[in-house]
């Protein structure tokens, strides 16, 4: 067996297109195989539940299918949007094995005085990343865990970063995760009160003598309005946030009034007296306020909601229907998102986007159904290797502007290879080794043992992919195994055995996995 037999028995050249050419129109193109599948959607099954599942969470899984068949695309939605209620149990339970994950400025800091943890330890961070990768493959609150990753990016303080050492834990747990459902003018002041983006970018070194222009900047071009600023804006917001500080003592918060440069100030249409040092503060949380329900930033954060939920280039008039969600709920992200997946638009989207590498790999852990070890966090760092080699580390993104989100930016020969090496390696159960799979692999994934090798294949699409495969695809895959759909499938069959994970494999890397 070689690797080229592998990859020409799956069409490999419709896998290729869907992420080397950056648009799934392609994948369509390439391996059409009926006038009625030619397109995007001829490599998705036509299911509105499957759609939403596969733009709300980090990919189906077998739980979570039953799940929304059971109450129906609008309770479940309405579940998701209430994930306090949502029991945990699973990702709770392998969370407590990353106890540094959860600490805040001070717990860290009373271990390091204490001996348990050096200054300057990236070791909290990293057990944050491998808490990332927990979260997202078996949390039950799939769309706060898929919420809180993009917020993670728009605000992005990349972990592990050495200045953030003490910080970037309690950033994860009092900013992004406190605030991914509620509302943006909430979260981004609380982004900007606190140490990991003070840290971050620069603020907590701005004074009155010497104002710092990083987070002005980027609070405008990144987190807020877009390029709309001047360069009068930026030094007008640098000089207004002087003063939000970091208390180099203790590691937390404080507002400096000593350091704050008072004088009136103007960006965009804000205008503030500014007259005192004790109202710095004050005048700065109105500017965060003023800016989070300004037009363009509703603009902005619509838009990256539709990219990330529609499609790569999203359509005109579902932003300019969500914006004025935005503005009319003083910027809740709940009410945006239910417009946003109850949407015409959204229903049509089918095939529009492409799973990025770190969503790649959970949905496959997901859509196998594979458990998490009983014990340990090797499997965890095992994964999070993975997505590094994919390029997409959870939080490790270096610079400010976090993640993208868009196929082009992942379309590249060696990271479609890296994807083909997981979907086997975790398939098969050879690295990692220790999560939890049938003990028999055939009969877990589809019952009892088929007839024929096609009744197989199809039986396998359904239940990795929520539909066969075309008939065109099933006889190349038949013929991987030296067969045809109609030869008879006997129990001592390599298929039925050793090589089945190959078959999986193959499965997982076609356009229809590639798709979100």
């Amino acid at each position: 067996m070689t690797r080229r037999g592998v990859l020409g028995g799956v069409a490999a050249a419709g896998a290729a297109a869907a992420l080397t050419a950056g648009t799934p129109a392609a994948a369509a193109a390439a391996v059409p195989s009926t006038a009625a599948e030619a397109g995007p959607a001829g490599f998705l099954p036509a299911d509105p539940l499957l759609h939403l599942l596969r733009r709300a969470t980090f990919g189906p899984g077998p739980a979570s299918i039953a799940e929304i068949r059971k109450l129906g695309a609008k309770a479940w939605l309405d579940r998701q949007l209430a994930p306090a209620s949502i029991p945990d149990k699973v990702a709770d339970g392998v969370l407590a094995r990353l106890p540094l994950s959860g600490l805040s400025i001070a717990e860290i800091r009373k271990q390091v005085a204490a001996g348990k943890l050096k200054q300057y330890s990236w070791d909290p961070m990293w057990q944050l990343g491998f808490a990332a990768v927990t979260r997202a493959i078996w949390s039950e609150r799939q769309l706060f865990e898929v919420m809180v990753d993009f917020w993670s990016n728009h605000l992005n303080v990349t972990c592990p970063h050495g200045d953030v050492w003490d910080s970037r834990i309690d950033y994860d747990r009092n900013v992004i995760r406190k605030h991914a459902l509620g509302t943006f003018a909430n979260l981004l002041k609380a982004s900007a009160r606190h140490p990991a983006m003070l840290t971050y970018l620069d603020n907590r070194y701005s004074t009155k003598a010497a104002p710092n222009e990083n987070y002005g900047r980027e609070l405008l071009e990144l987190h807020t309005v877009g390029l709309a600023y001047t360069e009068a804006d930026v030094k007008d917001a640098a000089r207004l946030l002087t003063g939000l500080t970091v208390d180099n003592a203790t590691g937390q918060y404080r507002y400096d009034a000593a350091g704050h440069a008072t004088g009136a100030v103007r960006v965009l249409t804000f205008q503030h007296a500014n007259a005192t040092p004790a109202g710095g503060e004050a005048a700065a949380l109105a500017f965060l306020d003023h800016l989070a329900l300004h037009p363009l930033t509703a603009r902005r954060i619509v838009t990256k909601l539709c990219v990330r939920f529609v499609a790569d280039e999203p359509p005109a008039d579902l932003i300019t229907a969500l914006v004025k969600v935005y503005l009319d709920n003083r910027s809740a992200i709940a009410p945006v998102l239910r417009a946003l997946f109850t949407s015409a638009q959204f229903a049509a989207s089918a095939g529009a986007k492409t799973r990025t590498p770190m969503e790649d790999l959970a949905a496959t852990v997901r859509i196998l159904g594979y458990g998490p070890a009983p014990t340990g966090t090797k499997f965890l760092e095992s994964l999070y290797w993975m997505a590094r080699d994919a390029g997409h580390a959870p939080l490790n993104w270096g610079p400010p502007n976090g993640y993208p989100d868009v196929a082009s930016a992942w379309a590249s020969p060696s990271g479609l290879l890296v994807r083909w090496n997981f979907h086997l390696s975790i398939a098969a159960g050879w690295w990692p080794d220790t999560l939890v799979r049938p003990a028999n692999l055939v009969t877990g994934m589809v019952g009892a043992l088929p007839a024929t090798y096609g009744a197989l294949i199809n039986a396998l699409g359904v239940r990795l992919l929520g539909m066969a495969p075309p008939a065109k695809h099933v006889a190349a895959l038949a013929e991987f195994y030296g067969k045809t759909p109609a030869s008879p499938l006997k129990a001592g069959d390599p298929a039925a055995g050793w090589m089945f994970p190959y078959l999986m494999g193959m499965l997982l890397n076609s356009p229809s996995f590639a798709l979100r």
